[in-house]
This record gives structure tokens, sequence and C-alpha cells, in this order.
């Protein structure tokens, strides 16, 4: 199989968490390698969604976030990869033999500004518009401070410039495969609810969700302009059980708080604790190793 890596570096990505995430697969899927439909309506970075494409054979996956930019840009890769390719090589070529200085005066006029004046529609297809907002979300992704995606109220990306010696704005071989692995997944942008699944499916279906903050001072990240509080995470809780009932194979992961907020939330599940490590937190408490839930219904 054609191997993908995620083409953003995302917090909270799963890349990490792999290992544990598979040990904790539905027994079927371990034993036989395939998955009849693959839904997660939380998908970021794709870490796990690219590590099942290279590992696994799934006949159908669907995808969905929130943020909107996000999805086009997996569209834009599904749909013309040559032509993102061919604006990331220019965007690399001028920003590369640049001095500090100029880089800095580079990522934020040519890069940080175009990005937020540049409005584009999900769901209202316009290829040049939606090529450029690719471009600079991965170009923006690969030499802001950390990698870090955030936006404030506006929904205006926010992220200082980082200072990266050769930053690897394009990856032209794992884009064409990016490509290759995601002509059988349906792209979506809307609430995680809005993606029904019929019963008779048995969709393996993996949740990660925004986490719920260790502490007050770590939720300092903000990956779209929604927030997503406890009682979302309530919400939350009553689609996994919906969707439980209707036979599906559900795997969540989320944070492990002190209060056993979600041991309550769902103990009627499957309750995991795994050794998870953490590298964007303002708080130091909340870097390092630290237990993550996973949250299974099988």
């Amino acid at each position: 199989m054609i191997q993908q890596k995620p083409f953003l570096k995302w917090a909270g990505g799963k890349r990490q968490l792999l290992n544990e995430l598979e040990a904790n697969f539905p027994p079927h899927i371990i034993e036989t390698k395939q998955i009849d439909l693959y839904i997660e309506p939380f998908v970021g970075g794709g870490a796990l969604l690219f590590y099942l494409l290279s590992n696994y054979s799934i006949k159908k996956s669907v995808i969905n976030d929130i943020n909107p930019d996000l999805m086009i840009t997996y569209k834009v890769i599904k749909l013309f990869p040559e032509e993102l390719i061919k604006k990331l090589r220019e965007i690399s070529e001028e920003y590369l033999v640049l001095s500090q200085e100029g880089r800095k005066r580079y990522f934020y006029n040519n890069l940080r500004t175009p990005y937020n004046k540049l409005k584009v529609k999900y769901n209202k297809q316009d290829k040049e518009a939606w090529i450029q907002k690719a471009a600079l979300l991965i170009a923006l992704n690969k030499t802001c401070f950390n990698g870090l995606f955030r936006q404030n109220s506006k929904g205006e990306f926010n992220v200082p410039i980082g200072y990266y010696k050769n930053p690897k704005i394009l990856d032209e071989e794992n884009i064409n495969s990016c490509h290759i692995g995601l002509q059988n997944t349906e792209i979506y942008s809307s609430h995680y609810d809005s993606i029904t699944i019929s019963d008779k499916q048995n969709a393996f279906v993996y949740l990660d969700p925004p986490y719920r903050p260790l502490s007050d001072s770590s939720s300092f990240t903000k990956y779209s302009k929604e927030d997503f509080n406890d009682e979302d995470q309530k919400q939350l809780s009553e689609y996994y059980k919906k969707l439980s009932k209707k036979g599906h194979y559900l795997l969540l992961s989320n944070s492990d708080t002190k209060d056993n907020f979600f041991d309550e939330l769902y103990k009627e599940f499957n309750i995991q604790r795994v050794f998870a490590k953490r590298h964007i937190n303002s708080d130091s408490n909340g870097r390092g190793k630290v237990n993550e839930l996973l949250i299974k219904n099988y």
C-alpha cells in the first residue's frame, strides 16, 4: 500500500498515539485489516486516517471537521494536487532564499495577511481560490511558530512566525500519496452530528473532539473560532450513545481530567487509560507524558 502521512502539523494530532489506538481497534478489524466504512467526524490533521489508508483496506471513508479551510485543503489535495504542488513550489522557492528579516516580512505580508483576507466558501467550489487558500494554509503551517493552527474570535489565523532553517513547505511525494488515498473518501465541513450513518452500515467511527482542558490555563489554543465546552462534551456523549445503539463500532479519545468527568459520562462503556506525549501547552503540567482516555463500546 502507498504510505501517507498528515500534510499538516496539527496540535492534538495522534501520530504519537497510533500504536495505542491500533491496539484498541475492534478485534475483527485487527484480524482482517479490512474496514468497510471508516468515519472520522473531527479529522483534524488526519493522523489515524492516513495510517489506516496506508496499512488497511478501506472500502469507503468519510471525514469531517468544522474548520472549512482545513477541509478545503483536503478537497484540493483530492481534486487538484498538481496545481497545489505548483503553488507551493513557488512559495517555497521565494521563501527559502530570503534572509531571516526577509522571511519575516514574507510571512506576514505574503502568507498570513493574504490568507486572512481570502474568503472562500466550502459549499461553493472556486478552484483557483481553493488552491490559493490551501497553499497558504500549508505554507503557514510549515513556517509559523510550532506548526500551530489557531484562530481568534474573528476567525483569523493569528500565530506568529517560527524560525526554521529549512522548512519543508512542499512535500510533493506525500501530497501525491494523500491524493491517491483520498479518492474513496467523502469530505465534509459541518457540525459532527450532521454525519448520519444508517443502521445497516456497521461503521468504525473514531471521535477525536477538542480535548477538555486539564487546567484553566491549558486551553490557550483555539483551532477554530468556535469553543467546545463541557455542555458540548455532554452532547457529544449523547451522539456517541445514539450511534452505539445502532451497532456501530466507536472509539473516542479525550483528556483524563482529575474530576472523572468522562468516567461518569461514559460509565457504561469500556474506558482505557493510555500515556501520550503533549508538546503544546501553556501550562508545564500539561506537557510531557500525560494520561489520555480511550473510550470504546466493544
